[in-house]
């Protein structure tokens, strides 16, 4: 029987290659983590000064109190009125008085009166001096301190020793630190659970916005995320996202309108040259191939301009998106340096495209001079074109076209004026949209496809221009207002 094999070294049972690693800890994880740590630094930092600081305290008292009684002593030695035994309280204080010989004059009730509490080679009998000395030599439980304060005369000199014992301060120090090693961490485990509680409740609205987003991507209507009611930055983010849903929830909208209409428009032209080839087929030899062949080429013709528009479109989109994106206040110059752009005289160009349009008549005011502007030469072509294609088949007679500058305002305006029916004021920021026309311009063989002025306006946008359409009386105006450029050769 075969035995099953061990798991080579690196791999586990599950059948996994390498050690497993422990899940990572989420933000919340990570920032009470991070305030514990904070705080247990801040907290243990916090009780080495106060022991620190109270160790100096309780010393500078110490040092106080005996240098007190030593000055009290001193003060009857001098006045040679010193008592035997020394007046002191009595308990963990000793009390000497040593003559420049080291002998002992006078002493409390408790202390030696052989042997004095410092050495003899340790006394200076003319400074105030602090020592340390072990509590056993005394007589008194742990650490002595032992203060000397000089007193008698230069001929007989006398020195005061007060010795206190530490056992009490000792003591008071380690119930602190005590306290301080139970307190801190105990204090630690509290302040990590309320943080740990509080950190939650702080990103309670993080993970109502994941759970919306999340009901956001399953469903295909689209959605809003949910907003809290605190002003706070989560607040801002929540509302700065559903802002941006909603702009991609209306581009969604928008480009599905754009694919209905261009399939609809497409399918036109499509339906009408199978159409004719079908029937083409049909009659077989009494077909008139000249004729079929004319329609077809119209067709296709119309075919190609609508594919033409709808390319142009898609690039005058993405360059528009491009420039928001790279300077938001100025889309137009942002894009402009990636375009052929340069001195365009406006008069010329007008004047180049109105001659392809014999009838009915195009007519040009004369200009007061050369007006310069800065752009695309073809785009502008473009913009030209449409327009004027545009005025010539809503016409009844003439389409009248003038160029004029504005030196103050540092613009020039290019007039297209027809003597059509007009648009109505409630429908002339409508007919910029792709694929809109009015009731009288549906005939798909006579009109456009609804691009041109949507063309124009995009256009005119890129070169940091206006469009404006106004009555005519009888018929339309479309003004083009295009920022000037001083004259080149001037």
């Amino acid at each position: 029987m075969n035995r099953p094999s061990e798991p080579a070294p690196g791999e586990d049972r599950t059948g996994g290659r390498g050690p497993r690693r422990p899940p990572p800890l989420g933000l919340r994880g990570r920032l009470t983590l991070v305030s514990v740590l904070g705080l247990a630094v801040g907290l243990a930092l916090g009780g080495l000064a106060l022991l620190s600081v109270l160790g100096h305290v309780l010393q500078r008292s110490v040092d106080a109190e005996a240098f007190q009684t030593a000055d009290a002593v001193a003060l009857l030695a001098a006045e040679d009125a010193l008592p035997d035994p020394l007046p002191v309280a009595a308990g963990q204080v000793r009390v000497q008085v040593v003559d420049g010989a080291g002998r002992v004059r006078a002493a409390s009730i408790d202390a030696d009166r052989l042997v004095p509490m410092l050495p003899v080679d340790r006394i200076d009998h003319s400074a105030r001096q602090r020592a340390f000395v072990r509590g056993e030599r005394l007589g008194l439980p742990g650490p002595v301190r032992v203060v000397s304060v000089p007193a008698g005369t230069p001929t007989d000199p006398l020195t005061v020793l007060v010795g206190k014992s530490m056992a009490d301060v000792n003591q008071g120090a380690r119930v602190v630190r005590f306290v301080l090693l139970v307190g801190i961490p105990l204090l630690v485990v509290i302040l990590g659970g309320v943080t740990w509680r509080v950190v939650g409740a702080t990103l309670r609205p993080v993970e109502a916005l994941r759970s919306g987003a999340e009901e956001i991507t399953g469903r295909a209507n689209g959605g809003r995320l949910p907003v809290p009611a605190s002003q706070d930055e989560i607040h801002r983010l929540a509302v700065t996202l559903n802002d941006m849903l909603a702009r991609l929830e209306a581009a969604r909208a928008r480009q599905r309108a754009f694919l209905a209409d261009a399939a609809h428009e497409l399918r036109s032209p499509l339906t009408n040259m199978r159409t004719e080839l079908e029937v083409a087929g049909r009659l077989g030899e009494r077909t008139d191939w000249p004729v079929v062949a004319r329609d077809l080429l119209a067709d296709t013709e119309r075919l190609s301009r609508l594919v033409d528009d709808l390319l142009l479109l898609a690039r005058l989109d993405e360059a528009g998106h491009a420039g928001a994106v790279a300077v938001a206040d100025a889309p137009a110059r942002a894009v402009r340096g990636r375009r052929a752009t340069g001195p365009v005289e406006l008069t010329e160009l007008v004047r180049a495209v109105a001659v392809r349009f014999p009838s009915p008549p195009v007519r040009i005011l004369p200009a007061s001079g050369p007006q310069w502007t800065v752009g695309d030469p073809d785009e502008l072509h473009r913009v030209a074109t449409n327009l004027i294609d545009n005025a010539v088949r809503h016409c009844r007679s003439t389409v009248v076209i003038e160029v004029t500058g504005d030196a103050a305002a540092g613009t020039h305006l290019v007039t297209v004026t027809d003597d059509g029916p007009g648009i109505p004021v409630a429908d002339r920021e409508r007919v910029f949209d792709r694929f809109t026309r009015l009731d009288d311009a549906r005939d798909r063989d006579a009109g456009g496809a609804g691009l041109g002025l949507a063309i124009v306006r995009e256009l005119v946008r890129l070169h940091d221009g206006t469009v404006r359409l106004s009555d005519a009386g009888p018929g339309l105006r479309v003004s083009v207002c295009l920022p000037a450029l001083p004259d080149p050769d001037a």
